[in-house]
């Protein structure tokens, strides 16, 4: 990735949210992440794309600690992650939201009871206003009142996505990380989802990191993609930027079949 123009201190503009260096992450003895590094703006989508086994959703889960690296520093808001004491990593952590990519609902609790967790285990709020402000985030998320008493089981798969956007906004996060979001969705619901998002970040001011492979919401929605390939980034920028990089797979991607009908002026 080239950093000439992305450097915070060159550019008064931007301020990098989150600052990967040289990140390698593996299993097994076998490296997924090599040397990679990344940055995201703050009130940017980011688009996070790559062929499958790039490791998109493990830069993810590592961004956010879920998985140990064996090498590299990640700063958010400026600070190292590294150094911070247990409660410090508390405190970032109840800064940014993470939607799963299958929803990661609690099956035995309602929707209200699922989205009002963050309030229980975080602020140790009484139980009838962790349930006022669950409500207002599961009206955020566009889902109907009468949602709220219902089972994870007894919900659609576009309604799962928007009752772990509403549990992912529940502590009024600066960034959220968003697995795959779309996935599984028909075009009408992956639509009405990318516009939700683009909505949030218009009204709350999120950051969002979204792995995706829907081009659609690409297009749609991010302001600049990151693809992942031979374990880093290989190039980064807008849609229409990419559709000029040379790299088999970038070339095929983002000038493919599917891609044919998006016309850049």
């Amino acid at each position: 990735m080239d950093h000439g123009s992305h450097e915070a201190g060159k550019d008064g503009e931007r301020e990098a949210v989150i600052s990967a260096r040289g990140i390698t992450v593996g299993f097994s003895g076998e490296p997924v992440l090599e040397g990679l590094d990344i940055d995201v703006w703050r009130g940017e989508i980011l688009g996070v794309v790559g062929g499958s086994g790039t490791g998109k959703s493990v830069l993810l889960r590592t961004i956010i600690g879920l998985n140990a690296r064996s090498a590299g520093t990640i700063k958010v808001f400026g600070e190292d992650l590294d150094r911070m004491t247990g409660e410090e990593r508390q405190k970032i952590g109840r800064r940014w939201g993470v939607l799963f990519q299958q929803g990661a609902l609690f099956s035995s609790l309602t929707v209200l009871q699922n989205v009002g967790v963050p309030f229980r285990e975080h602020m140790r709020l009484p139980d009838v206003i962790a349930d006022d402000l669950a409500r207002l985030k599961i009206e955020m998320a566009g889902l109907p009142a009468d949602a709220c008493g219902k089972y994870p089981s007894e919900l659609s798969g576009g309604m799962i996505k928007r009752v772990a956007l509403a549990r992912a906004l529940a502590l009024d996060p600066d960034i959220v990380f968003l697995d795959e979001p779309t996935a599984g969705l028909d075009p009408i619901g992956a639509a009405e989802f990318d516009q939700l998002i683009l909505r949030l970040r218009s009204t709350l001011g999120l950051t969002v990191f979204m792995v995706t492979h829907d081009l659609d919401s690409l297009v749609t929605i991010t302001d600049r993609i990151a693809v992942l390939g031979n374990r880093r980034v290989l190039v980064d920028g807008t849609f229409a930027e990419l559709k000029k990089f040379d790299h088999p797979w970038v070339r095929a991607y983002f000038n493919g079949p599917r891609a044919e009908h998006f016309t850049f002026g």
